[in-house]
């Protein structure tokens, strides 16, 4: 019997089934996990952890590659330890550690790239709690910068050159990595962040069914606006698609208005209750001020809305 070939078909079911754990877990609590429960992951009969107890990068005893990386929770108010950041080139970075690349972190990584072995890139919500990516692909490395490239899609691994930063802006390898991180990595995030700023609950009906809940951005997106907290508010699906729609509208000093045509209206205790009865109401805002919507982006969309009514 070939013991590399066992070998990796063991890491071949464990990665599987770890993918297949994550499915459940984050089923459960839409999109996120804690560090207990990705050290109770069990294969085989044995518990194998799926994150490192100390450092950012994690590859068990036995394992021939990195299973897993993740991004440490920052406070806002303090610097991040490593310069993890999207290139130019629409590619996730993920630093080394420490500047030796013969370290075993980084060189489990680096066997993870070689051996084309997908990982779970784990981002720091808070303390303990995190938001996994997964299967993310390593698809190059950048020694001079200390750094591994991230491909977010099976796809991208193979597109990846180290001369695509200098290519056209409209290079169609760097929009389809954009577009990836847009949606796997920057507006999933942004939600997270801005429902848990509002304690999981829509920020004018105080819904509180988290998988009912979005984060509703003041300034669009398609307008420049970023995925921060501050330009976010959480809001059920309803009151989501009244705010986009300029059916409903918040002003500068946190109150929502309800436009005068609906008002007026009459159709039922929905439109009553979900709508009318919130006019002249103060939205719920964040416990930290700096969380709280940004004034001026809320006065230049409350514009919009009164041009629309």
């Amino acid at each position: 019997v070939d013991l590399a070939l066992v070998l990796d078909d063991v890491d071949e079911r464990f990665r599987a089934a770890a993918f297949a754990y994550l499915d459940r877990v984050v089923q459960r609590s839409d999109g996120l996990v804690t560090r207990s429960e990705l050290e109770s992951f069990a294969f085989d009969g044995r518990l194998v952890r799926l994150i490192a107890p100390r450092s950012g990068i994690w590859r068990p005893a036995g394992f021939p590659a990195a299973v897993s990386f993740f991004t440490r929770f920052t406070p806002i108010s303090e610097r991040p330890p490593y310069d993890d950041h999207v290139g130019e080139d629409g590619f996730p970075r993920y630093k080394w550690r420490g500047h030796d690349p013969d370290h075993a972190d980084n060189v489990a990584l680096r066997q993870a790239t070689q051996l084309q072995k997908p990982l779970i890139w784990l981002r720091g919500i808070r303390p303990g709690l995190y938001q996994p990516e997964y299967p993310v692909w390593l698809a190059g490395e950048e020694p001079k910068q200390e750094q591994f490239v991230v491909a977010l899609v099976d796809q991208l691994r193979d597109l990846w050159t180290p001369g695509l930063v200098d290519a056209l802006p409209h290079n169609p390898v760097r929009l389809y990595a954009m577009r990836e991180v847009k949606a796997r990595l920057h507006q999933p995030l942004f939600r997270t962040e801005v429902l848990l700023a509002y304690d999981s609950q829509c920020a004018l009906c105080r819904l509180r069914y988290r998988k009912l809940l979005d984060a509703a951005h003041i300034r669009e997106d398609a307008d420049g606006g970023e995925p921060v907290v501050p330009n976010g508010v959480a809001m059920c699906a309803i009151h989501h698609r009244a705010f986009d729609a300029d059916v409903l509208g918040v002003r500068p000093d946190y109150k929502i208005e309800i436009r005068s045509d609906v008002l007026r209206e009459h159709d039922g205790p929905t439109l009553q209750h979900a709508l009318q009865g919130l006019h002249g109401v103060l939205i719920e805002l964040p416990k930290r001020t700096a969380q709280r919507p940004n004034p001026d982006l809320l006065e230049e969309r409350y514009e919009r809305f009164r041009a629309a009514g």
